[in-house]
């Protein structure tokens, strides 16, 4: 009979996950070996933090389960922040954690996994949607048949299993999970109420988040957006779910956004459709009491914050949004959409300027501007790139300045918000489709924390291009707390870290940039190389991001 690390593996394949991600210890080296008997590529990174993180990407880019692998206590205790950002993408991770054998427990043992030591199966329950402690064989199939249907149906997300050594290594029935039942979206009973309130609606305004990603409903927010003439502004997380020069859109509200978004919420809407998000108080920053909708129409998988985040009328769409609006645009009453209102007179002011930072900003400041670097990026990188987007002010940056062409094409988490992510993100997406152009957006901060695993995508050959946005500080803290209390403490590093030098350490191509020219220079380089580019962009450390929004 099979081991139950062989039975792991060949139903993880299955899956549709070819890769794992993760650092090995004693309890998992036998999950290790079947890995290499059965053609699984081990992809050895640099933290377990960092390999939770580009298992998450190569996740969510490959449409399919990701795998993360650390030992037991201290490999499973780095793994947990990762867990937490792959729950808040609903990115479907499977993270195996090793455990030493069962027949020991009890006893004072290194790296001791059970309640008697670091109970690793207790602190993943808060950031995960199961963790389990596999402690026979013949509960394997119902353990892992369990987990893959919380990672992959519903809301998906993270999931985890912590395995004794003596248990990896048991025999077992074989099973085959391949065919196993896979949750069928419903529609909702509110699609009725919600036509007739798009049909009758004035001034509707469409408020996009991150579950549109999540659920890759571009193409039927689009339909809907102009099947009912309705404007539409995304949140930070829905930043890439809506393409910023179309004819109906406003560009991001709240931090990062547009003041065209603002002109028109300031006129009043009837009705805001809002679609993957939980307006959380990253969302609505800016959003104040004058601007609120009369009617809100909330399309969400969870209910549990629907109607609690501002005081109006709510009516919520449970369920997959991607399901949702393709009925309501295949039974809509309306034969013939209106004709595209104009957006034009709200954009004036915005345009103005921003036309004024790009144009500016080299007169007003000594190192570059972020804020025109990043429209920059935008003249410089093909359209198609998939951008990661690290969390500091760089990103939000990025959110207000740099143009979405395609849907689909930038992910940044406003929720859960964990510093240096976006690095292993985009090393995971581009394992998973080294066709495509994947670049991170992230700052000196971020990298001091994970860009070690700069070298896991050298190791690779992982064709990323990392920017790293170097004020020699944690910028958002920053300058969030010299608007609020006038001043800053504990967030300027005494010495600024040289991220190109530090890339070269790695093995990866490696630039500093203090001039347009050479970023331009640098760019050209990078999306002919096929390995790993840093590509460092010494800013200036005291404009002013786009994040004073939030108080």
């Amino acid at each position: 009979m099979p081991k139950v690390s062989s039975m792991i593996v060949e139903q993880v394949m299955k899956m549709g996950c070819r890769h794992a991600f993760g650092i090995p210890g004693k309890p998992v080296v036998p999950l290790i070996l079947e890995m290499e008997a059965q053609g699984m590529d081990f992809v050895l990174t640099r933290h377990e933090g960092g390999g939770g993180y580009i298992a998450a990407g190569y996740a969510m880019q490959h449409d399919t389960l990701g795998l993360a692998v650390g030992t037991s206590g201290p490999g499973g205790t780095n793994l947990l922040t990762a867990a937490g950002q792959a729950k808040a993408y609903h990115a479907p991770v499977l993270i195996i954690t090793g455990h030493p054998p069962l027949q020991e427990t009890g006893k004072a043992l290194g790296q001791d996994s059970s309640m008697f030591g670091t109970d690793l199966t207790e602190l993943f329950k808060p950031v995960t949607k199961f963790s389990a402690k596999v402690e026979d064989s013949r509960s394997l199939k119902n353990y892992l048949h369990h987990a893959f249907q919380k990672a992959l149906t519903g809301e998906k997300g993270p999931v985890h299993l912590s395995i004794p050594l003596d248990v990896l290594t048991a025999e077992v029935e074989p099973f085959d999970l391949s065919g196993m039942q896979m949750e069928e979206h419903m529609v909702s009973m509110k699609l009725t109420e919600m036509e007739n309130a798009l049909q009758e609606a004035r001034q509707p305004v469409m408020l996009l988040g991150k579950g549109v990603h999540i659920a890759g409903a571009y193409e039927e927010v689009r339909q809907a957006a102009e099947q009912w003439d309705i404007p539409v502004m995304t949140t930070p997380g829905g930043k890439g779910t809506f393409p910023t020069k179309h004819p109906l859109s406003l560009g991001g509200f709240g931090l990062g956004g547009t003041l065209a978004a603002n002109a028109y919420l300031q006129e009043g809407a009837d009705v805001m459709v809002v679609i993957g998000s939980t307006l959380s108080d990253m969302s609505i920053a800016g959003l104040n009491e004058a601007m609120y909708p009369e009617k809100i129409i909330q399309l969400d998988y969870n209910e549990t914050f629907a109607g609690k985040s501002l005081p109006v009328e709510t009516t919520l769409v449970k369920g997959d949004a991607k399901t949702n609006l393709r009925y309501l645009l295949d039974h809509a009453k309306t034969e013939e959409p209106p004709e595209t209102r104009d957006l034009a007179p709200y954009w004036e002011e915005e345009t103005i300027a921003v036309s004024a930072v790009i144009n500016n900003e080299k007169e007003k400041h000594s190192r570059l501007s972020t804020a025109a670097v990043m429209a920059h990026l935008r003249e410089l990188l093909p359209g198609d790139t998939v951008v990661y987007g690290d969390d500091g002010s760089h990103t939000f940056y990025g959110i207000k300045y740099f143009d979405t062409v395609q849907a689909g094409t930038f992910f940044f988490d406003d929720v859960f918000g964990a510093m240096g992510h976006g690095i292993g993100f985009s090393i995971g997406a581009k394992v998973a489709a080294p066709e495509k152009n994947i670049a991170c957006f992230t700052g000196d901060g971020c990298m001091l924390m994970h860009g070690t695993e700069v070298s896991t995508a050298v190791n690779q050959q992982a064709g990323v291009l990392f920017f790293v946005f170097n004020n020699g500080m944690l910028d958002m803290v920053d300058k969030g707390m010299k608007n609020n209390l006038g001043r800053s403490a504990g967030v300027r590093y005494d010495t600024d870290m040289n991220a190109a030098l530090f890339g070269e350490s790695l093995g990866a191509a490696s630039v500093r940039c203090t001039t347009m020219e050479e970023i331009e220079t640098a760019c050209r380089s990078a999306l002919l190389r096929e390995g790993p580019t840093v590509i460092e962009i010494v800013v200036d450390k005291e404009e002013t991001p786009p994040t004073m929004a939030r108080g």
